[in-house]
């Protein structure tokens, strides 16, 4: 594993992905984006990320399918999940689950960062 903390976004949206990935990457992370959950999934079998930041509402599986994945796959990785909706019960269910922290869209991309390396450290203690 690099020295870089390694990021994976996972949103249907391309243009959060992309934004997420040029902000993080100046900040000195490495990052993947996937507009597609399936992709990211399949993608989560062959390499391991610190965090991953996922949107919750998409096409196919969910940010909470994606978040039970990582779980199985990679429990020493931390999710973050972004969503549009500011919904109580969804938050309470990713929270339950195992997510990392809950992010309302718009947010600042500060914020993310802020919030990602904080779980990328938490991640590799753990993987230690």
């Amino acid at each position: 594993m690099s020295n870089k903390a390694e990021v994976m976004v996972v949103d249907d949206e391309a243009i959060v992905g992309e934004r997420l990935r040029d902000h993080l990457e100046k900040k000195g992370m490495a990052v993947e984006i996937f507009t597609s959950s399936h992709e990211a999934i399949d993608r989560l079998k062959e390499k391991a990320f610190d965090v991953i930041v996922t949107d919750i509402k998409m096409e196919g599986p969910s940010g909470i399918d994606v978040l039970l994945q990582v779980k199985k796959i990679a429990p020493n990785s931390e999710v973050i999940m972004i969503t549009g909706y500011g919904d109580f019960a969804t938050f309470r269910e990713s929270e339950a689950v195992g997510a990392y922290d809950y992010i309302l869209k718009p947010f600042k991309m500060d914020e993310v960062a802020k919030k990602v390396a904080k779980a990328a450290s938490r991640a590799r203690k753990r993987s230690k």
